[in-house]
C-alpha cells in the first residue's frame, strides 16, 4: 500500500475504545454499522474515528471478517477526502469493491458488506465519469447493491443519500427521458430519498452537502439559494470524530466557492 496522506486534524479526536462504545449509536446512524464482536474490530474502529485511516484498513484486515467494514470505510474516506492522485483513488474504490464483495458471499446479510461495494463503485463511477460508468454497467451493479442494503437496513441513511446520488446524477448526465427509461432514474424518487436521509439524520453534514448538490442537479439553478443555505447549516455543526470533521470542511470549501 502505498503512503497515504495524513489526516490534517489528527489528535483533535481521541477515542478509546471505552469511549467509543458510548458514542457507538450516534456515530453509526447513518450506516447501522453493528457495535463490533471482536477487539480486533473495535481497534480498528477507534483509529477509523481518530483520524488514523491508514491503520484502521490494517487493523481492519488483520481482524479479519469483523473487521472489513471498518478497513473499507477507512479506505473511501480517505480516497474521496485526502488521497491527491487520481489513479491511487480508483485503485482503492476497487479493492474496497472487491473485498466488499467477498464479504457478501460470507455473510450475505450484512448490509455494510453491499453498502460498501455500492459506495466504492460510485466513486469508481465519478472518476471515469458516470456517463462511461453506466454504459459499463456499473450503474446496475450499484443499484442493486444498494438495494439489497436497504432490504436488510430500511434506516440505513448513507444508502437512501447514495440512491438518491444515482438518480441525481444519471438524470444530470443523461436527461429524464432516457435516464428513466433506461436506468429507472426518477427525479421524485430522488428526492424522496435525499429527504429521508436528512429526516434520518437531521445533523449530519454529508447529508446537507449531499441533498445540497443534488437539489441543483434534479431541480435546477434555481434552488441555488436553497442549496447554499444547506451548505451553511453544514458548515455551523460540530464534528463528533474524523470523518465528520471531513464532511463539515467540504462544506465550508463550497461556501468559499460561491
Amino acid at each position: 500500500m502505498a503512503k497515504w496522506a495524513k489526516f490534517p486534524y489528527l489528535g483533535e479526536f481521541k477515542y478509546t475504545a471505552a469511549s467509543l462504545r458510548k458514542q457507538w449509536a450516534r456515530l453509526h446512524a447513518a450506516d447501522c454499522e453493528p457495535a463490533p464482536d471482536t477487539t480486533e474490530a473495535w481497534a480498528a474502529w477507534v483509529l477509523f474515528h481518530n483520524g488514523e485511516f491508514r491503520a484502521a484498513v490494517d487493523a481492519g484486515l488483520k481482524a479479519g471478517p469483523s473487521g472489513i467494514n471498518a478497513a473499507n470505510k477507512a479506505s473511501c474516506i480517505h480516497a474521496t477526502y485526502l488521497e491527491p492522485k487520481e489513479q491511487a483513488r480508483q485503485d482503492i474504490y476497487l479493492a474496497v469493491a472487491e473485498r466488499a464483495q467477498q464479504l457478501q458471499q460470507r455473510a450475505p446479510d450484512n448490509a455494510n458488506a453491499w453498502y460498501w461495494q455500492a459506495y466504492a463503485l460510485g466513486r469508481y463511477s465519478q472518476g471515469i465519469s458516470v456517463a462511461k460508468a453506466l454504459a459499463e454497467g456499473l450503474g446496475t451493479r450499484v443499484r442493486k447493491a444498494l438495494d439489497n442494503t436497504l432490504k436488510l437496513a430500511p434506516q440505513h441513511a448513507g444508502a437512501h443519500l447514495a440512491l438518491a446520488a444515482f438518480h441525481a446524477e444519471v438524470i444530470d448526465k443523461v436527461g429524464i427521458l432516457i435516464g428513466g427509461l433506461t436506468y429507472g432514474a426518477k427525479k421524485e424518487v430522488g428526492l424522496k430519498h435525499y429527504q429521508t436521509a436528512l429526516t434520518l439524520t437531521p445533523h449530519s453534514a454529508i447529508a446537507l452537502v449531499e441533498y445540497a448538490n443534488g437539489l441543483v442537479m434534479l431541480e435546477g439553478e434555481r434552488h441555488l439559494n436553497e442549496a447554499t443555505a444547506l451548505y451553511q447549516q453544514a458548515a455551523a455543526l460540530q464534528p463528533a470524530d474524523a470523518m465528520e470533521r471531513l464532511d463539515i470542511e467540504m462544506a465550508k470549501a463550497e461556501l468559499a466557492e460561491d
